[in-house]
């Protein structure tokens, strides 16, 4: 179970007891993140070194994250490998998926955790052997609250939103969308028939993260897969 996150447990009042317990658990926290920090900057300059493009994929459970990682391979693989690390709670569905598509893949099953840790992408990377020069897509757990405090040593944190989900999401979960460099705004295809603001939607991401580059698409129809092709590209 995750602390930093607080799913571990709430505390209404501090005082006394819990006061103390409150500051023991920051303490946890802080020493989870530096841990995980250090793995995270091994991991970084592994994959410098390599000249490979790590990025992380993080968003809602059913956000289309595996539909995008399967057209970006169709899109990437004739001109530069791409391999992926795959996250889930449970069962290797996603990661059997990819590699129908194209692309070597690693299942990483995180049981009751929320996330993704350096040292989880550490033992796949070492699995996955990804050649010099590739593309490394990172899945993250279905999840837009812990994946935000965890650096796994990506070059970037992608959030994608689903038109599906509400407008309101980048201010309900700012840590998120101010660790992300990019905002997919996916499911453009079901705007027809939806009440869905972008204009708002953009504008919250904006309030949050001013720098913040926004891709809207349809991972499905692949319309405007151009944009998030020649936002990868760019990156190269």
């Amino acid at each position: 179970m995750c602390t930093v996150c607080g799913c571990g447990g709430k505390y209404e009042k501090f005082g006394g007891a819990r006061a103390h317990e409150a500051r023991r658990i920051v303490r946890v926290e802080q020493d989870i993140l530096a841990k995980n920090n250090a793995h995270a900057e091994k991991n970084r300059e592994w994959l410098k070194a390599r000249n490979i493009l790590a990025l992380n994929l993080v968003s809602s459970p059913g956000s289309g994250k595996t539909t995008l990682l399967e057209k970006t391979i169709a899109h990437m693989k004739a001109t530069r490998p791409v391999f992926v690390i795959e996250g889930d709670q449970q069962t290797n569905f996603d990661a059997e998926r990819i590699r129908e598509a194209g692309a070597p893949a690693v299942q990483i099953n995180t049981g009751k955790g929320c996330h993704l840790d350096a040292q989880m992408v550490n033992d796949a990377i070492r699995t996955l052997h990804p050649q010099e020069n590739s593309l490394l897509l990172i899945e993250n757990v279905g999840n837009l609250v812990c994946p935000a405090s965890f650096d796994l040593g990506e070059a970037c944190k992608v959030a994608i939103l689903s038109v599906t989900e509400g407008e309101d999401k980048p201010m309900k979960y700012p840590d998120m969308f101010s660790a992300a460099k990019v905002m997919i705004l996916n499911k453009i295809d079901l705007l027809p028939h939806l009440d869905f603001d972008v204009d708002q939607c953009i504008s919250y991401a904006k309030r949050v993260n001013p720098g913040i580059h926004v891709v809207m698409l349809s991972a499905r129809t692949g319309e405007g897969f151009e944009g998030w092709a020649d936002w990868i590209e760019g990156m190269i």
